[in-house]
């Protein structure tokens, strides 16, 4: 069980406080274990959000009982202070060596108590101007879904927030419960950090031929497949399929199919006691030696160290 603290306040976003609560608050009956999470105020007084919405919060004057603090917003005026008891709490919070992520502007008060400073941090692209400004120690990342390093995170914004925190999951509970929470939130599995903040053509939800092309591939993932054979499930030319692939995804066919490959090989790596060889095959690699060199650049670590990180995090 992971004690977590859902921090909020007067006039606080609504839609990170909810992306918050949906990812770690609410009940999961259908797994053993799950965050024991609460929605805290360290102020006690009336809190109205936008559209004239009262929340009542759990008035905290400790997050001392916490292991988790999730920082959906906060202001991003430079001219607002940090009240002293926000400021010593979140303070002692990270000086036990607690785990802290902020949603959107929720960056701004992690970096205005320094706790950002030497590290990668982003935020929602539109403050990023203010944020470089404000805060020159932070090495501010452009243009990516959020920094993650196992005790500090940070969103930009919106649906980025949710991202983050399928990643937080994936990292206490293994991918398998990450990919379920995904699904009952009627979403993807979680995208990579790295990914563009945005696409400039957003894919039209009605486009489905070009979503059965990647339900398919999902479904053959063993299988050999060419790029050429995913532009002819979609209906499209080779030529108009790369182009549109990458517009709406920000990655190419190649790539993608790849990093599906990928996280198949998570999976089973970690409900599997298969053999390195039989999960490359599972998962469509042509050899345990050409999954390993993707595995090793995508994630860091070869396969063999995935598994045996995940068995002493995550035993069965």
């Amino acid at each position: 069980m992971i004690r977590t603290a859902i921090l909020t306040y007067h006039q606080a976003a609504l839609f990170e406080l909810g992306c918050a609560v949906e990812l770690f608050s609410l009940e999961r009956p259908e797994f053993d274990c799950w965050y024991q999470t609460d929605v805290v105020s360290l102020s006690n007084e009336s809190m109205t959000y936008t559209g004239g919405i009262q929340i009542q919060a759990s008035f905290v004057e400790s997050l001392k009982v916490y292991d988790f603090l999730v920082i959906p917003s906060w202001p991003t005026d430079e001219s607002k202070a940090v009240p002293k008891n926000i400021d010593e709490e979140i303070t002692r919070f990270y000086n036990d060596g607690k785990r802290i992520v902020s949603f959107c502007s929720g960056a701004f008060l992690v970096a205005k108590l320094g706790i950002l400073d030497g590290k990668e941090a982003t935020t929602h692209w539109r403050y990023a101007e203010s944020f470089k400004t404000q805060f020159p120690h932070v090495k501010y990342v452009e243009d990516v879904l959020y920094t993650y390093d196992g005790k500090i995170g940070c969103s930009a914004g919106s649906s980025s927030a949710i991202d983050l925190g399928l990643e937080v999951i994936r990292n206490d509970y293994g991918h398998e419960i990450a990919n379920k929470v995904a699904r009952r939130m009627v979403l993807s599995a979680h995208r990579k950090g790295g990914q563009s903040q945005y696409a400039e053509t957003p894919l039209p939800p009605s486009n489905n031929q070009f979503s059965v092309a990647l339900d398919w591939a999902l479904s053959n993932l063993s299988a050999v497949i060419s790029i050429d054979e995913l532009a002819q499930k979609a209906n499209m030319s080779r030529r108009t399929f790369d182009r549109k692939f990458r517009a709406n995804l920000n990655i190419t066919p190649k790539d993608w199919l790849t990093h599906q490959r990928l996280n198949r090989a998570k999976s089973l790596l970690e409900e599997r006691d298969y053999s390195i060889e039989r999960i490359a095959e599972e998962c469509g690699f042509d050899n345990a030696t050409t999954m390993r060199h993707h595995f090793r650049k995508e994630f860091g670590i070869p396969p063999n160290s995935f598994r045996q990180q995940f068995r002493t995090s995550h035993p069965s």
